[in-house]
Order: C-alpha cells, then sequence, then structure tokens
C-alpha cells in the first residue's frame, strides 16, 4: 500500500476514535475528580492501535460504515487504558512515566488512579452494549471477546505471571505477551470483524494476524527497551533490566530479536493475505516492526 494513503487512512481511523474518546466523561459531579483521572489517562495520547484494528476489520469484514464500529473500538482503548493505570502502580511496575507523562497515580494518587482503573472497565462494555448501529447479537459477541481477553485467561493471566511468576524461558516470557499484549490486540481483530458480523474465517484470520503482531510488537518493545530513545520512547530506557525482568533482548539477543520481529511481522501478513484488500493491514505490521516508540 502506498505510505501516503496508509498514513491517510490511519489519520482518519485514529481522529474519529480521538474525537469519540473526548466525548466520554465531560460532566462535572461532584466527582468530578474520578472523571478527570479517567480522562488523563484516556486522553494521553498514543497510536491507538487496538481501536485502529477493530475499525480496518469492521471494515473488510463489510460492514457497511465503519464508524458504527466506533463505540466497540472505543470500550476496548478504554479497558485497554484500565489496565496501563493498573499496570504502572507501585505494586506493579511502579513507573513514574507513560507516553511522556507522569503516571495517573504520580498526578492523582494511588486510591483515585485504581478507582479511575476500577471504572473504566465496566465503562468498557457500556459503551459496547449501547452501540447504537450494531444489532443485539453482534454487541454480544464483541463483548464476550472483550472479556475473554482481559479476564482471568487473557490479558489478567499474562499479567500474573509477569508479576508474580518471574518467566525465565523464552516459552515462559512467550506465554507472558500472547496473554498480556497478544490477547488484547487479538480482541481488536477480532471485535472488528464480529461487529460487522464476519465469517469463522475472517475470526480466524484475524486471530492469527493479531497473534503474531503482537508478539512482534512486544519483542520490538523490548529492543526499545535497551536501546530506544528515552524522550521518544516515551518512559525511562533500561526500567526492564532495573526490575530484574526477563526479556525477548536477554533470551535471543538485539540481533535475534531483530530476526523474530521480522519473521512475526511476515507471518501476521501471511495470516490476512487473502483478507486485506489494498494492503492495509501489511503495511501496518510493517509500520510497527520499525517503530522507535
Amino acid at each position: 500500500m502506498d505510505e501516503k494513503l496508509f498514513q491517510e487512512r490511519y489519520e482518519t481511523y485514529r481522529c474519529a476514535v480521538e474525537e469519540f474518546l473526548s466525548g466520554l466523561f465531560p460532566g462535572k459531579p461532584h466527582w468530578a475528580d474520578l472523571y478527570e483521572s479517567m480522562r488523563y489517562s484516556l486522553l494521553s495520547g498514543g497510536k491507538r492501535i487496538r481501536p485502529v484494528l477493530t475499525l480496518e476489520f469492521a471494515r473488510l469484514a463489510g460492514l457497511p460504515d465503519w464508524h458504527d464500529a466506533l463505540p466497540a473500538a472505543c470500550g476496548l482503548e478504554l479497558a485497554h487504558t484500565y489496565s496501563l493505570i493498573h499496570d504502572d502502580l507501585p505494586c506493579m511496575d511502579d513507573d513514574d512515566l507513560r507516553r511522556g507523562r507522569p503516571t495517573n497515580h504520580r498526578v492523582y494518587g494511588e486510591t483515585l488512579a485504581v478507582l479511575a482503573g476500577d471504572a473504566l472497565q465496566p465503562e468498557a462494555y457500556r459503551l459496547i452494549l449501547t452501540a447504537p448501529g450494531l444489532d443485539d447479537a453482534r454487541r454480544a459477541a464483541c463483548g464476550r471477546i472483550l472479556a475473554e481477553a482481559s479476564g482471568a485467561d487473557g490479558m489478567v493471566a499474562g499479567q500474573v505471571l509477569d508479576t508474580l511468576h518471574a518467566p525465565r524461558t523464552e516459552a515462559e516470557v512467550t506465554e507472558v505477551h500472547t496473554l498480556k499484549t497478544g490477547a488484547m490486540i487479538a480482541a481488536a481483530c477480532r471485535m472488528g470483524a464480529a461487529a460487522a458480523g464476519g465469517s469463522e474465517a475472517v475470526l480466524e484470520a484475524a486471530q492469527v494476524y493479531a497473534r503474531e503482531l503482537g508478539l512482534a510488537f512486544q519483542i520490538r518493545d523490548d529492543m526499545l527497551d535497551v536501546c530506544g530513545d528515552a524522550e521518544e520512547f516515551g518512559k525511562p530506557i533500561g526500567s526492564d533490566a532495573q526490575e530484574g525482568k526477563v526479556t525477548f533482548v536477554d533470551l535471543l539477543g538485539l540481533e535475534g530479536c531483530g530476526r523474530a520481529v521480522r519473521a512475526r511481522t511476515e507471518a501476521a501478513k501471511a495470516a490476512v493475505a487473502d483478507l486485506d484488500d489494498d494492503g492495509f493491514l501489511a503495511a501496518l505490521a510493517d509500520s510497527l516492526a520499525e517503530r522507535t516508540r
């Protein structure tokens, strides 16, 4: 796909997501500090990769107007944001920066940060289950996909393994990130297909694409934690080593990681070769493989 066309579509999706998210929680009740904390993290920027994937898979799976998938796409982004707030807490990774800004608990305190994350979870499902452009069956399908991906057999399981089980081998680290990162990327892709009422074949292609993309993304993330630019990366370089975490760089080396990123990226592209009508998904995979932040 032509780079200009790719960037134009990506920005169209991303801007639609930003506009939708910016309209959430605008009220000023006497618990407005909760809304402020939620919006602080929700509107802190980022690439919006997951909702972009939801919207593109909805389009490819035949949804007449991809805008109808925005509540599902943004619901997933709410769930993702909750996970980031909690991931940064002192009892987890104890991070001071996220996307170049102080983490939520550093600005609003630990109690309100926990509660902001707690609130974002059910609000994600409220968005999905009231999506005006989808029928009840498609809303339910999207809600179930997100619940499975973010729960005890998905993202939370990955976080438990990462924080409490000290993964050391390549198989263990791969399992962590397949659950912690990959499950939510897979949910993004599958929710787009489900919003359009896509076939099992489309859902399976979405799953495989997301699995490979998610691992490539995490391996690249581990590389950037070693050789990235802290200002561009948005958080301190070397934080994983300081925390004593075993990463793909420890296991494969930087050159081995580079080869793994390329292999996973090619596998992701192959999974959707018959579906990716103009190459947007392939271009997205390539751009993530080369990212610097």
